[in-house]
């Protein structure tokens, strides 16, 4: 059972596998953008991903979907801070995150009450990297190459698992360096982040390798563009969450942790029912 520090106590993913539900509070991210805008919207799908099965509540205010345009820092808080507020005050026992790249944000929705920094950003930006060792947070550590409005346009490796495996190791060192224990530290490859489809398959099918200090490993697969460039038109992403699930269920197996996903219940039924029969 993987584990890492979360305010001062060892934190446990279930034995079957842990669910971080998506919770954007956007007017424009590739999939949800506007459905939970609003703070009463926001709660009851909460409440709803929590009684299907997640185990974190990701909340993120900035689309970081290809060729999106940056959001001010200012309307990022704006748009997240209520939230994490209320879902803080509605359930205390809850574990909630901030997807998001930039420090001030980060900083402000830990004050309001969340455990866990999502930085696809990676730790790049010391101000992330000094607020992370100034406060007892989970953190995710993301593979991003370029920018969310760049990363698309024509990515390239020489080999996409080693770059992204010394990635790993070389931020989780400078983690290291600026005070971080990196037991807080957990890992996402980014799919789609940066990478084609062959790339994105790559590093599904060697997921083992990027393993890095025995660190928990999280797969963000839920209704990305290059499921449907695969399937066609037969399985839209957007719309039917069985894809995800059966490359979720592929990457528990090579030893996927945490999985982010839209769609709680089927996920969890899967990796329960993968579990049983594991054990």
């Amino acid at each position: 059972m993987r584990c890492w520090h979360l305010r001062n106590e060892i934190w446990q993913l279930p034995p079957a596998g842990g669910i971080m539900g998506i919770l954007n509070v956007t007017p424009d991210s590739f999939s949800d953008g506007g459905q939970h805008a609003t703070t009463d919207n926001a709660l009851r799908h909460a409440a709803h991903m929590l009684a299907e099965g997640a185990h974190i509540i990701d909340v993120g205010g900035e689309s970081t979907r290809p060729g999106a345009t940056p959001v001010p820092v200012s309307e990022e808080i704006r748009r997240v801070l209520p939230v994490i507020e209320a879902l803080r005050a509605r359930y205390p026992g809850a574990r909630i995150s901030i997807d998001t790249r930039h420090a001030e944000v980060a900083a402000a929705a830990l004050q309001a009450g969340a455990d866990i920094v999502n930085d696809i950003g990676g730790l790049a930006e010391h101000s992330m990297r000094e607020l992370c060792a100034a406060h007892p947070c989970g953190i995710i550590l993301m593979h991003m190459q370029g920018t969310p409005a760049t990363m698309q346009q024509a990515p390239q490796y020489n080999d996409v698992v080693a770059e992204v495996r010394d990635f790993f190791a070389q931020r989780v060192k400078l983690a290291e360096q600026a005070g971080i224990d990196r037991r807080r530290i957990c890992l996402d490859p980014g799919i789609g982040f940066g990478k084609t489809t062959e790339h994105n398959l790559a590093l599904i099918a060697h997921l083992a390798e990027l393993r890095t200090n025995d660190l928990p490993l999280m797969m963000a697969l839920s209704r990305k563009r290059f499921i449907s460039s695969i399937l066609g038109d037969r399985a839209p992403a957007k719309t039917d969450p069985l894809p995800t699930v059966a490359l979720s269920l592929l990457a528990a197996e090579r030893g996927a942790d945490l999985h982010r996903v839209h769609d709680i219940e089927p996920l969890h039924r899967a990796l329960t029912l993968r579990h049983a029969l594991n054990h």
